[in-house]
């Protein structure tokens, strides 16, 4: 009997509080609203490619195939054009400037039309120079591949495409970069939410429980240092667990994708290295105040760590918007976290342009004088400090 008291107790406690109720039910709408945000931003409008190919040799064949190929797709093109200097050309696929460089061994058409795969001898070949790290020559290498693999088998095997390595233009580091570009930014928001957390929840909830909170309000210290006074220190805790989280993300991933940490670092610049840095040192003092906010709104712990896991669950699916919309606006930057996710995405991946994370990590501390403004206001308020 005693056990059906105290289970009847706590789900009493539970279906009589609404902010409890809100919590348990909450997370399952945030997910919904920001995943079907992020399906209308994926599918609502068909990606639309502007292919820009040159070639050394030619084949009217494949190239009216590829032609086939692309119109099928709505609103893609494709422009074909001889290269008046393979190396030169190389250099554009490398800057983006084109998608990719086809070569045809001489006379392909007719090559290909004479010989005879028993015959012992090397066939005609295609090889194809593309840049892995750039989504167009990405796609468009994907779908001429796909184009001379069914010309191909059409007519029994006649020719190779890219017999040997070396087609892959963006190096190591680019690689690399595309890989981590997508993963880093994730694990950095929530490594550094998780070392904030650990720190700052208890920082004004916690004292509300002891009492010992009180003591300090009823003082004349002034509201706003109370405040600073919570947020600043903790801010430098838990960058010390953010910047250890990352140095160790930062030097297994490249591990993980089978690539050098010299090479992906060759990738990066000393500029780019100290952009990473800003944006994290941005971010964390950001979500230290946000959890504070939080913190201070809440009753008791435990109360405290119901509503942070919901901010948690907001944050953590907003850092993987950039990820799965690589082609978010500029004004991304106007939003708090979400700023420096895609700006950590655009330096890894090596293009950005630099106002782009300054004005990020700038408004980033704004936000955060706004909300120890907003801290400092809360712990002013006797309905909220004292629930009067």
């Amino acid at each position: 009997m005693k056990l059906l008291a105290l289970m009847k107790k706590e789900f009493l406690r539970f279906f009589r509080d609404p902010k409890l109720i809100v919590s348990v039910l909450i997370p399952g709408v945030i997910i919904y609203v920001l995943y079907s945000v992020m399906g209308a931003v994926m599918w609502t409008e068909p990606e639309r490619y502007e292919f820009k190919v040159q070639t050394v040799g030619s084949s009217p064949t494949v190239e009216a195939l590829f032609r086939t190929a692309v119109e099928a797709n709505e609103g893609w093109t494709v422009e074909l054009s001889p290269a008046a200097d393979a190396d030169a050309a190389k250099g554009q696929i490398e800057r983006g400037e084109i998608a990719v460089l086809v070569v045809f061994s001489e006379n392909f058409d007719e090559e290909v039309g004479a010989y005879d795969p028993l015959s012992g001898k090397p066939a005609p070949q295609v090889e194809i120079y593309y840049n892995s790290a750039e989504e167009t020559s990405r796609s468009c290498y994907t779908l001429l591949t796909s184009v001379l693999e069914a010309f191909e088998s059409s007519i029994a095997n006649k020719f190779d495409v890219n017999r040997g390595t070396g087609y892959d233009l963006s190096g190591e580091g680019g690689a690399a970069g595309a890989v981590l570009a997508g993963l880093v930014p994730f694990l950095v928001v929530a490594l550094v939410f998780s070392s904030c957390m650990g720190v700052t929840l208890e920082s004004v909830a916690g004292e509300k429980e002891r009492g010992t909170l009180a003591t300090i309000l009823v003082t004349s210290v002034r509201r706003r240092d109370v405040a600073l006074g919570k947020i600043l220190p903790l801010s430098c805790i838990a960058l010390l667990g953010a910047l250890s989280s990352f140095v160790g993300i930062a030097l297994s991933l490249p591990k993980v994708a089978g690539l050098s940490f010299g090479a992906f670092a060759s990738g990066l610049g000393a500029g780019d290295y100290f952009l990473l840095l800003l944006l994290i040192l941005s971010i964390v003092p950001l979500i230290v105040a946000l959890v504070t906010v939080v913190s201070t709104y809440a009753k008791t712990v435990k109360e405290a760590s119901a509503y942070t896991s919901i901010v948690m669950i907001f944050l953590m699916v907003l850092s993987l918007v950039s990820s799965f919309v690589p082609m978010l606006g500029a004004w991304s930057v106007a939003v708090p976290a979400l700023n420096a996710v895609a700006g950590m995405q655009q330096v890894l991946s090596g293009g950005y342009a630099l106002w782009q994370p300054l004005v990020s990590v700038l408004l980033n501390l704004v936000y955060t004088a706004l909300l120890v403004v907003l801290v400092a206001r809360m712990l002013a308020s006797e309905r909220i400090m004292f629930g009067k």
